[in-house]
């Protein structure tokens, strides 16, 4: 790609934004060692099916979000090491009635990013509506009405080329449980413009023999050759296929160019190849990670006789594996360590980016206020329908950020003196959850404790009363130890925690890591609600 001086002017514009804030470390996770060197996973947090480009000096990644909003994550970086989480293409998820409700494991499937002619272009699933398509001057301004460009059910992982006579084609995989098959690699023409489908899609990959589950193209052109880089074998257990042909509708070669090997790194896949200024190749890829979700991992890339070679490859037989630790790339400066944001002091107006919902949210549902520096949250009552919190819409949470840490929130509660049994606190959300909240009685507040085994199949939470308390102020925090074991304890005074029951097992939910947050709900309706103000959500190292 050639780049303009329309296109640098574009990427100051984009980062204008986030020079105005200073770069966010984590305390629990860096993965850029300060000597030259990274160690993986880069992103130690649930950003699934990344693709990402390079425009000028900027890198962009995007990710899979499911029924999470804001979706589309957008993130930022200037040498593939250090992230930021920027913006989300998606304020609120199409069609908007159907995701008021939570719809796990459905909404954003493996998205793809691309620049072209000055606007950044999205193209996501729907595996249950279709293919959408976004676009935006620039990565942080407000994003287009998302587009249809082809209706169908099962139709996912989409990824567009134009080639140099400036058509356009979409590369895309089909999802077993709507299409009935999967498997298998498709191509699709479209408008020159890549809004519309212009013919219908034609398989040009068959991987039930070699490559099972086969999925998540992403759609390259080098040297003449076509490229889908495709990940293959099952996400926790998979390897990283290449096919090229000189045709686009092939017949397409195979290869195989990452598996696990001896490395520790199971199920290395589905990822973006970029390169830098400097000519290096990279690729960026997920490794499955159960409760902690799909991390983000980056291996070095090279060509040999037109196949990609992606990560180490020591015996020399052009399938590499994955790397632990690496050089960083050479980008031509070095940049400022970062990660993404996980603590938040609630001291602005705007919530912080690392917060997402578990549907389309409702204006009633927080309040930002910065003269005091608070989250409040109102309570929303449960759904009728819902068999315990898995099915609350209304559920503030964030990724893992780590294999180990600790997370603690202050909250005071000011229940509406009308209802009983309000409550907010702090949970970790899964197919199986856990959470501790101050909970109104008619004779006091009290602190809750419950667990609620196979949330997903609707069985019913368990909560036992800990204590009755003596303030409606209370700090609640989690430990996450090695294996996403979550030890939940409370402070009355803040400086004195007590444990509360045994260690919680996290679980992961739908296609996702397990997510941790806060909430407020009610079971009942009235005029009001009742008022849980958060001074602040910290993430630490365990102690």
């Amino acid at each position: 790609m050639k780049y303009t001086f329309t296109t640098i002017f574009i990427s100051i514009l984009c980062l204008s934004a986030l020079a105005q804030h200073p770069n966010y470390i984590s305390k629990v996770w860096v993965a850029d060692q300060g000597n030259g060197t990274y160690k993986n996973p880069v992103i130690n947090a649930d950003y699934s099916d990344p693709d990402a480009i390079r425009v000028g000096d900027d890198f962009y990644m995007v990710a899979s979000s499911f029924d999470a909003i804001p979706g589309l994550p957008i993130l930022h970086s200037k040498d593939l090491v250090n992230w930021r989480l920027i913006s989300y293409a998606l304020k609120r998820q199409p069609p908007f009635d159907h995701f008021a409700k939570t719809q796990h494991g459905n909404g954003v499937w493996a998205p793809s990013i691309r620049y072209r002619n000055g606007e950044f272009y999205i193209y996501y699933p729907d595996p249950d509506f279709g293919i959408y398509l976004t676009k935006a001057k620039t990565v942080t301004a407000e994003w287009s009405a998302p587009k249809l460009v082809v209706a169908g059910k099962g139709l996912i992982d989409p990824c567009p080329l134009w080639d140099e006579d400036g058509k356009a084609y979409l590369a895309y995989a089909f999802a077993g449980s709507r299409a009935g098959i999967k498997s298998v690699l498709a191509v699709m023409p479209l408008s020159a413009d890549g809004s519309k489908a212009i013919g219908t899609g034609r398989i040009v990959y068959d991987g039930h023999e070699l490559d099972p589950t086969i999925e998540g193209p992403k759609f390259y052109k080098q040297n003449g050759y076509y490229y889908l880089f495709a990940p293959a074998g099952g996400v926790a257990t998979g390897w990283q296929t290449v096919l090229r042909s000189k045709n686009i509708y092939g017949p397409y070669e195979r290869k195989v160019v990452m598996d696990q090997g001896k490395s520790t790194v199971n199920g290395p896949h589905q990822g973006a190849w970029v390169n830098t200024q400097t000519g290096e190749d990279w690729f960026l890829h997920f490794q499955d990670k159960d409760a902690y979700g799909r991390v983000v991992h980056l291996q070095p890339m090279k060509w040999i006789n037109n196949w990609p070679v992606i990560g180490s490859d020591k015996d020399g037989d052009g399938v590499g594996e994955p790397v632990i630790a690496y050089k960083k790339p050479n980008v031509g400066k070095v940049y400022p360590i970062e990660t993404p944001v996980e603590s938040d002091e609630f001291s602005s107006t705007n919530l912080g980016l690392q917060w997402q919902w578990q549907a389309n949210p409702q204006a009633n549902w927080l309040f930002t206020d910065e003269n005091s520096g608070t989250l409040k949250l109102y309570t929303g009552k449960i759904p009728d329908e819902a068999k315990n919190l898995w099915d609350v819409p209304n559920l503030l949470m964030q990724k893992f950020p780590a294999d180990e840490f600790m997370a603690t929130t202050k909250v005071t509660f000011k229940p509406n003196p009308k209802l009983e049994n309000e409550q907010a606190g702090l949970v970790v959300m899964g197919r199986s959850y856990a959470k501790m909240s101050i909970k109104s009685k008619k004779d006091g507040l009290f602190l809750v404790y419950g667990v609620c085994e196979g949330a997903d199949k609707g069985r019913t939470e368990n909560e036992k009363e800990v204590t009755q308390l003596k303030s409606a102020t209370l700090q609640l925090r989690v430990k996450v130890s090695n294996g996403a074991k979550c030890q939940f304890s409370y402070s009355e005074d803040g400086s004195t925690f007590i444990n509360v029951d045994g260690e919680f097992q996290a679980t992961a939910g739908q296609w996702i890591g397990a997510k941790m947050g806060v909430f407020a709900v009610r079971d009942s309706q009235t005029n009001d609600s009742g008022i849980a103000a958060f001074d602040w959500f910290r993430v630490e190292p365990l102690k």
